[in-house]
């Protein structure tokens, strides 16, 4: 018997896979846009199917997986401490915290103590790389959105940062300093005062940011009201970080869940309660000052003692069999790792939970019906890393 093909329901229709088969449930009178996959506002490989009435969205829809990597594969074939540089290819911008989430997966599983002095100089080392994540998604999102010398006073600050923590992790990007029971080197007493001298600077250069750009009526124009995310639509998504903290809710896991040193200080959980991508730039504008006070008070009170603990394990070992989880408050929200083993040298299976990931998937929702422009503009609030989506 001849078996006769099922009609190809996309037949007529242009475009690759993804675009015919966007292109079903698109109007007669409607445009099929790409967004990306190489588009400046995207910043990195991602692609947005747009469908267009004007210079309005009617529907959207990310494509992911142009950079995808098998990160969770590759933690599945390596050793434990293998699997660290991987942590900084994540995301590049908040690497250090990726970083902990790891290391705090495997300390857990297998009941590895840290010393306090590490506690703390993990503390620094994150918040510094989280200041030079905000540094860095401040500068180019202004840059998207026209204004191009701002950037420029975010790479000068990002310098200092990417120097002193050059001085004690060797890298000055895509770290890969953690260690299972600590940090792969102490401070020193040039880190101490570099730090110091940057916290003294930082208050004026904000004040000077805020002058030059928070308060600027065109900013203002671009960003108030538009791309409006209420707290339920924030849960539905799962969105965590600065875009649910700019929808009022006060979740941060350094509260929520408190790991390492944390609980020992004392900052504010910025949030804002317009939800709109005003909100989301002055939510993260606060948290560089909310970082700036805990590397304060982590630099006052480093305890002495081991920067890694002495009994920590090298190389190739093996944890006990079992399952942990561990999770994190990087940049971008939430960072989980979930890690199961089987008493081998090699993880059986390593989950990874990336916030930019969730925080996109709102975006269909929060796009339908607002003008081209202004997709630039919520893409750009949501201060998305594209390789930890697709990881």
């Amino acid at each position: 018997m001849t078996r006769i093909p099922a009609a190809d329901p996309c037949q007529g229709l242009e475009g690759d896979f993804y675009a015919r088969h966007f292109a079903l449930e698109a109007r007669d009178d409607t445009l099929i846009l790409n967004m990306g996959p190489q588009h400046p506002s995207t910043h990195g490989v991602l692609r947005v199917l747009l469908e267009m009435d004007g210079e309005y969205i009617v529907r959207s829809e990310p494509v992911l997986g142009y950079i995808h990597r098998m990160h969770e594969a590759m933690a599945q074939n390596r050793a434990y401490v293998q699997f660290f540089p991987n942590m900084g290819r994540v995301d590049y911008l908040h690497a250090l915290a990726w970083n902990w989430a790891w290391a705090g997966a495997v300390e857990r599983l297998a009941g590895i103590e840290v010393p306090a002095r590490a506690e703390f100089i993990r503390v620094i080392v994150t918040e510094l790389n989280r200041i030079n994540s905000h540094l860095l998604w401040w500068g180019a999102y202004l840059l998207d959105l026209g204004a191009v010398t701002p950037i420029m006073y975010a790479f000068e600050d990002r310098e200092i940062v990417m120097d002193m923590l050059q001085e004690i992790t060797g890298s000055r990007l895509t770290y890969a300093a953690f260690r299972f029971g600590g940090f792969c080197a102490d401070v020193t007493p040039g880190f101490v005062r570099d730090a110091y001298a940057f916290l003294d600077r930082m208050p004026e250069r904000l004040e000077m940011y805020r002058q030059l750009v928070s308060g600027n009526v065109i900013l203002r124009g671009r960003l108030e009201d538009v791309g409006v995310i209420d707290r339920m639509m924030a849960r539905r998504y799962g969105a965590t970080g600065p875009v649910l903290r700019g929808s009022g809710v006060a979740y941060d896991v350094r509260r929520a869940e408190p790991y390492g040193a944390y609980p020992l200080f004392d900052f504010p959980v910025p949030t804002r309660e317009e939800g709109d991508s005003m909100a989301r730039y002055l939510v993260r504008m606060d948290e560089i000052e909310a970082s700036l006070a805990i590397i304060r008070q982590a630099l006052d009170g480093l305890p002495e003692g081991h920067h890694l603990h002495p009994d920590a394990p090298r190389g190739k070992w093996k944890p006990p069999a079992g399952e942990s989880y561990f999770a994190v408050e990087g940049a971008r929200g939430k960072i989980g790792v979930y890690l199961a083993s089987d008493g081998s040298e090699i993880p059986y299976r390593v989950k990874l939970r990336s916030p930019s990931f969730s925080n996109l998937s709102l975006f269909p929702e929060l796009a339908r019906g607002t003008l081209l422009s202004d997709a630039v503009a919520i893409l750009g609030s949501l201060d998305l890393v594209i390789p930890e989506i697709d990881r």
